[in-house]
């Protein structure tokens, strides 16, 4: 009797299983065709001299033929620049915006959240697009009239080397930041108002319970951000391409950039391959890092 009863239970949990594989068949499936085996094959086509009608291969040869190329190296360091700049000053900003709106009423909260995320939802073009009138190095555009306030000549800000990563990082800081912002807002609500109680006992100030309390108690959404943001970053494309173009003399190519102008301009899919892959590790390397060294104390 007990052994039937242990049968019927095991041909249930094959069933629960089974039903269970069917459930995630599509998630899968898409993860196999648009994630693992685009990797695969980016693995493969990295040690080939691809062409559409027969590929060779050729070892190594891309992976020397990349760390050989100065404009790899100034990619790199251009990508560095752009992540050094922007994602401390981006998380800074979405962590004072999420505490001004944390005091308001639940309706003005929605209201500042929708306003805040509304930019993340727009076509990128469309705010490049903007963004190209803000950098008119005509004496109409945006900016140029407020540095004229002060007595300041027009600048080329985009086609000038020595203004046109500058530009893009003001961009990254004045852009975007409403995934961030409601993300730091939610884990502020998720602090147990007892902690504050007992600060307002002890006589705490605003700015001992910001250091004694709100920034301990974020330290695991801090990380979770800075992780993203160093993994965004180190992918961005889209505002090199649109804004610049990767000019002026690559003053602005990031590393993203680069393997796209491989693959879709000089049709170099190998060493395009190459590239992307030498990027995946340093994005994990870095990710890495920062788990092991800034996740000590931190509770998942």
């Amino acid at each position: 009797m007990a052994q039937s009863a242990q049968t019927v239970k095991k041909r249930k949990i094959k069933g629960d299983g089974v039903w269970g594989y069917a459930f995630i068949a599509v998630a899968l499936i898409v993860y196999a065709l648009f994630t693992a085996y685009p990797v695969f094959s980016a693995f493969l086509i990295s040690f080939q001299e691809y062409k559409p009608l027969g590929s060779t291969y050729i070892g190594f040869d891309n992976y020397t033929a990349t760390f050989k190329d100065d404009l790899f190296w100034k990619s790199i360091k251009n990508t560095l620049v752009y992540t050094v700049l922007t994602v401390p000053v981006a998380l800074l900003l979405s962590f004072l915006v999420a505490i001004m709106i944390l005091p308001l009423r639940k309706k003005l909260q929605t209201v500042f959240k929708a306003v805040y995320y509304l930019p993340v939802v727009a076509s990128g073009v469309a705010l490049s697009l903007v963004w190209l009138w803000i950098f008119d190095p005509m004496p109409g555009g945006i900016f140029n009239q407020f540095i004229g306030w002060f007595g300041a000549h027009n600048q080329n800000w985009l086609g000038s080397s020595a203004t046109a990563m500058f530009s893009l990082v003001i961009m990254a800081w004045l852009s975007s930041h409403g995934a961030s912002i409601i993300i730091y807002l939610a884990a502020l609500l998720g602090i147990d108002d007892s902690y504050y109680e007992a600060a307002d006992l002890d006589g705490a100030s605003f700015l001992q319970k910001l250091w004694h309390i709100v920034l301990p108690s974020l330290k695991p959404t801090t990380l979770f951000l800075l992780v993203t943001a160093v993994i965004g970053s180190f992918q961005v494309f889209q505002n090199a391409y649109l804004m610049t173009g990767g000019g002026p003399d690559h003053a602005t190519t990031m590393v993203g950039l680069l393997i796209f102008d491989n693959a879709f301009k000089y049709f170099e899919f190998g060493k395009a391959a190459a590239q992307s892959l030498i990027l995946a590790l340093i994005i994990a390397l870095v990710s890495l890092f920062q788990f092991k060294f800034l996740g000590k104390d931190v509770d998942y």
